[in-house]
């Protein structure tokens, strides 16, 4: 249990909170590229800063905007995430998967099949576990800090439910295979990736979509959440067009192709679980967004997506989310116009928009203001506690997620999670996060426990490090400093550290 004296210290930084944004510092100090590494990345370390520092801040950024196309991690790291990700394709795995499920179904003993399929739901978490993993471990050990900031920001755009049918088995391959390739790339092909992956098929129903039974689920979500917005002017008649235009693509697991006309064979595409199958699209003429649109099959889907990326409210829509999010609160209309029309000139070069961020005035007063939200919370807590030191169980962080409302691929609804503070500085979040808090501030909390029968490796979180003394430490409000001075034991002031309402922003 935490003392009552430390709980109430706590619960006095929390009532700061409102209070903690520091004003904007010259872009040369170290407290502005820390504030700076801190908005853009998960979270300011000792060695990133010390990178930053000597290769100053614009070579860095280009760095980050355009990355090598392989993400690179360090040895440790890397073992981990090669262990954790599966063989395979994910046809292959999904094929397998429906073969045992099928074999559980059939299973005449009904205690070998209760095993049977528990031992297939089984499979299913085992996973969603080992993907979740994987992609906190990039996220903390990734060099390439700024696409992966960009990766959870469009897996939590383009959002699925590991919940629904067989997603547990898919998720993993759709951040590595449709997100994170395309997170600093053109937004029209993260778009058709995202729309070509068997995930967000079966997560909004398209892969139920056929011409005589229209299913609209993935047409309304692609334009009101993904690109054109609420209130952008498209209307009722373009959900029903795109869901037409839409019809036949969808999923197939079996090896041979579907039985098509001759007239029909060459519009056939099939690449891995993906399928666009002639016999169920509508080929009648379309009219979407004003635009006619001839029935000839999967260039309809090209055409539609070309037209919807290219609106002007996908621009704008999508930048202003992009601000909000490394901004921490929302942006001016003016900033958003800007970086719209960096959006519309570069033909939706994510990296570009990006650029015309990180360099606007706007961007430079949110330093030190915008409220954490759980992941980043986490996420820079464990960066600045082991910096250099993989851990070796994500199992604890995803816990600690879950618990703060923001579990990796936990989000039922398609709108993702949300992005203002108002959603995360409750009472309740704040306590729980002071529980968290807690645990990583005295010890290793099990991140270093490289299998559940194993004891951990002695780890200690090492938050008095040379980055705080030269650094942080001189951006800390008095009161903090005087909760620090107040601490009894390195426990306690790695408690109240991570606590403080500075480290909340």
């Amino acid at each position: 249990m935490m003392r009552p004296a430390l709980r109430l210290s706590c619960l006095t930084l929390a009532t700061g909170l409102a209070f903690a944004g520091a004003a904007a510092r010259a872009a040369t100090t170290p407290e502005a590229d820390a504030a700076f590494l801190d908005a853009v990345t998960w979270g300011v370390s000792p060695a990133s800063h010390a990178e930053l520092r000597a290769k100053g801040r614009e070579r860095w950024l280009r760095e980050q905007l355009h990355p090598p196309a392989g993400p690179a991690l360090p040895e440790a790291a890397q073992a981990q995430v090669d262990a954790l990700t599966p063989k395979g394709t994910l046809l292959e795995r999904i094929s397998a998967l429906d073969a045992q499920a099928r074999a559980a179904s059939a299973e005449p003993d009904p205690d070998a099949k209760k095993a049977a399929q528990q031992a297939y739901q089984g499979a299913l978490s085992a996973a969603a576990r080992d993907a979740a993993a994987a992609t906190i471990l990039r996220a903390l050990d990734s060099p390439d800090q700024v696409r992966e900031r960009l990766t959870w920001f469009w897996l939590n755009r383009f959002n699925v439910h590991q919940g629904k049918a067989n997603l547990r088995a898919m998720v993993g391959d759709y951040v590595d295979a449709a997100i994170r390739p395309h997170a600093l790339g053109r937004f029209r092909d993260l778009l058709e990736a995202t729309l070509r992956h068997p995930a967000m098929l079966r997560y909004l129903d398209n892969a139920d979509n056929a011409a005589g039974h229209l299913n609209e689920n993935y047409a309304r979500e692609l334009m009101e959440l993904h690109t054109l917005g609420v209130g952008s002017g498209y209307t009722q008649g373009d959900v029903e067009a795109l869901a037409r235009i839409l019809t036949g693509v969808g999923i197939d697991a079996r090896p041979e192709d579907p039985k098509l006309k001759p007239e029909r064979q060459a519009d056939l595409v099939r690449a891995g679980l993906f399928e666009f199958n002639p016999n169920r699209h509508d080929y009648g003429d379309k009219v979407f967004l004003g635009h006619a649109i001839r029935g000839r099959g999967w260039p309809e889907i090209v055409e539609a997506l070309d037209l919807i990326a290219r609106e002007p409210a996908t621009a704008r829509t999508v930048s202003a989310a992009l601000a909000r999010y490394f901004l921490g609160a929302p942006p001016s209309d003016a900033l958003v116009a800007r970086l719209a029309q960096v959006f519309t000139r570069s033909d939706g070069d994510i990296a570009a928009v990006l650029d015309a961020l990180f360099h606007a005035p706007d961007f430079a007063a949110s330093l030190g203001g915008g409220f954490k939200d759980p992941a980043r919370y986490v996420l820079s807590a464990v960066r600045l506690a082991y910096d250099g030191r993989t851990i070796r169980n994500a199992a604890p962080i995803q816990g600690w997620l879950n618990r703060l409302g923001e579990g990796l691929f936990n989000r039922s609804t398609p709108d993702g999670y949300p992005l203002g503070a108002a959603a995360w500085n409750g009472l309740g979040q704040m306590t729980t996060r002071f529980e968290i808090a807690r645990q990583i501030g005295s010890g290793s909390a099990g991140l270093f426990k490289p299998a559940p029968d194993m004891a951990d490796e002695p780890a200690f979180p090492l938050l008095q490090n040379g980055l705080y003394f030269s650094t942080l430490s001189a951006t800390l409000s008095a009161p903090t400093r005087d909760a620090l001075a107040r601490a009894v034991s390195p426990q306690d002031w790695n408690t109240l550290f991570l606590s403080a309402p500075e480290f909340m922003r």
